[in-house]
């Protein structure tokens, strides 16, 4: 095995930041996850700082250069760039998103004291999850894509999920990575070379009393309870039924994003899911997907939402629609989800998407967007702690488009809400791997809070997901039809849904800290 050193590592790099996206849907192969980052564990040991960032820098290139690559689709088929522009525009968006793994390598080796392997194995799990937060919920909002929990779904770490969150998860299957690669070096340190330090009468015991093996045990010992715990805490129910099953459809109108909001096609668009719609009213519950309707509230209210909302309560059933709103005060405008039919109200959109729904970095990211063709929207935020909205007769947490990327978003309206609403549209990104990303974050928000997910798109991937996460039902991508099923109401907190992501951080800020002590400690003692 080449040293550290070695430009070997260099060139892997980024052939291990692609095998880290493969690990996320719609491949799922979650062990690469774990052997993507042990490799670049590994190779941030006994480098430069600098050398660290360039590693970190190359994997990241692989991971969102491979795993990102809808954002070219979205820019060029619908967004009106030309494909030079949209590639530009990608390769930036993938450049400025591996800076993450590049501080994280950087971090971890200007901390730690080289050679210093015990403070290494705790400190690299530390500064990802950390860096991963910076990524996920601050910069530029927050683009949670690629955190490595989202890939262990399926793996005993799903236990964790509703005990620490996503950050919890993701720290655990850090330190597992950690620990898997202090395993495989001390195993490779202790080749025969060492018992020629030992008699043939010395026992095995002292053997590993006195060299490198005497931590084996230990660390073996704590990935197998790690991982034991979490296999155990996926048989723990959080939650609890509280009431009868609600029949749920969710309309699937299948409408190309290119034709979405052409003036032309608005009838026919109302048409189609007021017939869809009619199909089904003896659903207790028919959500629309989000901005199913090509048109502003006032616009179509009075004509046919109103009628609409009356044909709903002769049925009694409760409609959710996703529709953009127009304030008061003419400069601002949200994309919203409101409540027709038995019951009436309004959700605003809080969580708005970098890029797509506001502009960052004014008036740099205009400038840019203007030169390459693309006109966005201008949405406004809505206020936090709005009103639960009320279907099937019980209030639910409503998650617009990515809000489902958010875990303490979707914990807000908890204990009070019975089951999560997610409106989206994927449209944007076609016949790409990114519906599959988007629907396996959603599954860890139900995961998280105990709750089922209904979750209603334009294009796909529409679909029912229970509190373990399980997909029970789910609508083929691109076609025309409407998914039925029940889901139970449920009550109770999970524990992340009462402590959020806050004690996972914060004792991941004293830990870093105690470890940054720590190295002026050793330095003044050595």
């Amino acid at each position: 095995m080449p040293h550290s050193n070695s430009k070997c590592w260099d060139f892997c790099a980024p052939v291990a930041g692609i095998l880290f996206a493969l690990a996320f849907a719609p491949f799922d192969y979650s062990f690469f996850a774990l052997l993507a980052l042990a490799f670049l564990f590994a190779c941030w040991q006994d480098i430069s700082a600098k050398r660290a960032a360039m590693r970190g820098y190359l994997f990241g290139l692989g991971s969102f250069g491979s795993g990102v690559s809808w954002v070219y689709i979205s820019m060029h088929d619908f967004g009106g760039a030309g494909a030079l522009g949209s590639s530009l525009l990608t390769g930036l968006f993938a450049g400025f998103l591996a800076l993450f793994p590049a501080l994280a390598g950087y971090l971890s080796v200007k901390i730690t004291p080289i050679n210093n392997g015990a403070l290494r194995f705790i400190l690299m799990p530390v500064v990802w999850i950390l860096v991963e937060y910076l990524r996920g919920y601050w910069v530029l909002n927050g683009f949670p894509w690629f955190q490595i929990a989202y890939s262990q779904l399926e793996t005993p770490l799903a236990g964790y999920i509703p005990v620490c969150g996503v950050y919890g998860t993701g720290f655990i299957a850090a330190l597992s990575a950690s620990i898997a690669v202090e395993i495989f070096q001390i195993a490779a340190r202790c080749d025969i070379s060492l018992l020629s330090h030992y008699s043939y009468r010395t026992s095995l015991r002292e053997v590993h009393r006195d060299g490198p093996l005497k931590n084996l045990p230990p660390l073996i010992m704590l990935l197998a309870v790690l991982w034991g715990a979490g296999d155990l805490l996926r048989n723990t129910a959080w939650t609890y039924p509280i009431g009868e099953p609600i029949r749920a459809a969710m309309i699937q109108g299948n409408i190309a994003q290119d034709q979405k909001w052409r003036p032309e096609n608005k009838i026919n668009t109302l048409l189609k899911y007021k017939r869809m719609t009619e199909q089904y009213w003896d659903s207790n519950v028919i959500i629309w997907p989000e901005t199913a309707i090509p048109a502003y509230l006032d616009q179509v209210n009075d004509t046919f939402l109103v009628p609409l909302g009356n044909d709903a309560k002769q049925h009694k059933t409760d409609l959710i629609v996703s529709v953009p709103v127009h304030d008061a005060d003419p400069d601002k405008k949200y994309n919203a989800a409101i409540t027709i039919g038995k019951e009436e109200g309004m959700y605003r959109k809080i969580h708005l998407l970098p890029f797509g729904e506001y502009l960052p970095l004014q008036p740099l990211s205009g400038f840019v967007l203007d030169m390459v063709n693309i006109k966005l929207g201008n949405f406004t935020p809505g206020v936090i702690n709005q009103p639960l909205l009320k279907a099937g007769g019980y209030p639910f947490v409503t998650l617009i488009c990515y809000e489902d990327a958010f875990g303490e978003l979707s914990a807000q309206g908890l204990p009070d809400a019975a089951y999560l609403v997610n409106v989206t549209n994927d449209g944007w990104f076609g016949d790409s791997i990114e519906p599959y990303q988007h629907m396996q974050m959603a599954r860890m928000r139900a995961i998280e809070t105990g709750r089922f997910l209904l979750r209603s798109t334009n294009t796909g991937m529409t679909g029912i997901v229970s509190p373990n996460g399980e997909i029970i039902a789910q609508a083929p991508l691109f076609q025309e039809t409407a998914l039925t099923g029940t889901i139970i109401p449920m009550g109770g907190m999970t524990p992340y849904a009462r402590w959020g992501d806050r004690p996972v951080i914060g004792g991941a800020v004293i830990l870093l800290l105690g470890l940054i002590g720590y190295r002026r400690f050793f330095r003044m003692a050595y």
